[in-house]
């Protein structure tokens, strides 16, 4: 249940950003900004905060390169199902909300990295602290 919801927020943290509905914090500063600068600015921050939170995360579980890996993953099993007839990839809204649910999966599996390491191999992840 918690990967679910590790990924869950990642895809509403990409999807709130940006999707292909009129319902995303780009579209609406590009609308609203001089209206509502100071509202704008605020979300901006709350967005940024929850990049941070998952970037830093999912960098230092899986690195850049696991970043790699896990969206290789993720666009292979794209292809394939591409390659089925399974999807089919001429809509270019359909095609964003893949990229979203993509870049989730990899937000997703960064933030529960460590997680998923200790069960499976009983080895806790911690990061290194300073004594003086």
């Amino acid at each position: 249940m918690g990967l679910f919801l590790r990924w869950l927020f990642a895809f509403l943290l990409l999807a709130l950003t940006y999707n292909p509905t009129p319902w995303n914090y780009v579209r609406w500063v590009a609308e609203h900004y001089h209206q509502y600068l100071s509202v704008a600015v605020f979300l901006g921050l709350v967005l940024m905060i929850g990049y941070i939170i998952y970037l830093r995360a999912t960098l230092r579980s899986i690195g850049g390169f696991g970043m790699g890996l896990i969206l290789a993953l993720v666009m292979t099993l794209l292809w394939v199902l591409y390659d089925f007839g399974l999807l089919s990839l001429d809509n270019a809204d359909q095609n964003t909300w893949l990229g979203i649910l993509a870049m989730s999966v990899v937000l997703g599996i960064g933030l529960s990295w460590s997680h998923v390491r200790r069960r499976l191999s009983g080895q806790a992840d911690i990061d290194d602290v300073d004594e003086d």
